[in-house]
């Protein structure tokens, strides 16, 4: 089941924990400290291969409600390049919030 947690900060740890599920020990070497203005490009490296995966990570932690392939569509490229993990937690705690 699904855990529908929204306490802003609450998401944002769990949001760092499905990266660090993501990426691994990588994550480590980077020696990045995850914060909400970390960018998933610059500071983590990530790919938009790597944002599927952690769409798909996020629709099981919170069930379909959170659905990050469709909120992404709305961007421009520019945005999708400079996305935080802020904006990522942001995004979740708002669907997770409407009812």
């Amino acid at each position: 089941m699904p855990d529908t947690t929204t306490a802003p900060e609450s998401v944002f740890d769990e949001v760092v924990d499905l990266i660090g599920a993501l990426v691994g020990d990588d994550l480590d070497l980077l020696g990045v400290e995850v914060r909400r203005d970390t960018a998933f490009h610059e500071d983590l490296g990530l790919e938009s291969v790597d944002l599927v995966t952690l769409g798909g990570l996020l629709a099981d932690r919170y069930g379909p409600r959170v659905n990050l392939a469709e909120h992404l569509a709305e961007f421009e490229l520019d945005d999708v390049i400079g996305l935080t993990v802020g904006r990522i937690a942001d995004y979740v705690a708002a669907a997770l919030g409407e009812r």
